[in-house]
């Protein structure tokens, strides 16, 4: 009678992101653009990166490498959410829940870990600059990479099984638009109480825990700056990392609304638009903020786009002439 219990739900049904019908069409439209212009901003930035012989330097390698988890987190959920904002049926499987799930968790808590790193990166770029190509150098880095991306994908695989092991035998209305850890909690028939305690530990240590790091290096990072004599040394330093802080507060801030905030009816809109805010917008945003902040990053650009100009104006004119000889051969 256990074993019915526990397949008792085999599929799980989303409230989604709206019951308004009206609402819908455009709210789809505007992630769909969300969505490409992610896909193609960070795959332009690993592109950028890859290319340019001047940006193969820790930073950028820890850059190229938010931009490839940035890529899969924002493909975890939206293309599931934009199709249920244009479906009658909002539903996943149990096993499509608990892959959902896993790969949210893995890559959200991959990319807490990546920020610290690269929060660690700056703290040796700026308080250690005569150390820092010793401290960071190319093994280092990859073993940063595989050291935060198995972390989080093994912290995932302990969440996953403890809240899937859980009886679903009531309700199979999820809350939210994606398989979200308190809506799932919520509709269990088990005593949730460690599957709580798991998930409070993993968001303290992922989460808080990662954001004291952050805290801690840029706390020695200010101090370091403030005794740059120079004006200018000082303002160079800071805009190295304004772009690292910016994505830092976004995402940061929009995982401490999600969880922090009470589950109460209150808290149910905001909890939607803070968790759309991470898992959607903040993955077309970073990319953005570097491109935009980055001044090495923006002369590549202009230089790729007045490359295009330049072959666009050369196809012209071969076109031209291409004409003018074919009217002169005619005639």
């Amino acid at each position: 009678m256990e074993v019915i219990n526990r397949t008792q739900v085999k599929v799980f049904v989303f409230t989604g992101l709206t019951d308004n019908g009206n609402l819908a069409p455009f709210l789809f439209i505007l992630f769909l653009h969300i969505y490409m212009v992610t896909m193609l901003a960070n795959i332009g930035m690993m592109a950028i990166i890859y290319n340019s012989t001047t940006l193969h330097t820790p930073m950028y390698f820890f850059l190229s490498y938010l931009s490839l988890v940035d890529i899969f987190f924002s493909s975890v959920i939206a293309p599931k959410m934009m199709q249920d904002l244009i479906s009658v049926s909002k539903t996943i499987s149990f096993s499509g829940c608990a892959l959902q799930f896993y790969f949210f968790a893995a890559l959200g808590s991959t990319e807490s870990l990546l920020l610290s790193n690269m929060a660690y990166d700056r703290y040796a770029a700026i308080c250690h600059p005569l150390h820092y190509v010793s401290l960071m150098t190319k093994k280092k880095c990859l073993y940063l990479v595989f050291l935060v991306t198995s972390g989080g994908f093994l912290q995932s695989i302990v969440q996953t099984s403890c809240v899937f092991s859980l009886m679903f035998c009531r309700s199979n209305l999820i809350d939210h638009f994606y398989c979200h850890t308190p809506s799932l909690l919520r509709l269990s028939c088990s005593d949730t109480f460690s599957c709580d305690m798991i998930t409070v530990y993993f968001v303290g240590v992922f989460g808080t825990g990662c954001l004291v790091v952050i805290l801690v290096s840029y706390m020695l990072i200010i101090s370091s700056i403030l005794r740059i004599k120079s004006a200018e040394g000082r303002q160079k330093a800071f805009s190295t990392c304004f772009s690292h802080i910016l994505c830092i507060c976004i995402f940061f801030g929009a995982i401490m609304s999600t969880y922090i905030c009470s589950p109460s009816s209150a808290f149910e809109k905001l909890d939607k638009v803070a968790s759309v805010f991470f898992t959607v917008v903040t993955p077309m945003l970073n990319p953005l903020i570097y491109s935009l902040r980055n001044q090495e990053v923006k002369r590549i650009i202009m230089r790729a786009v007045h490359n295009l100009m330049s072959v666009d104006i050369t196809l012209s004119n071969i076109r031209h002439h291409a004409r003018t000889f074919l009217v002169i051969f005619s005639n």
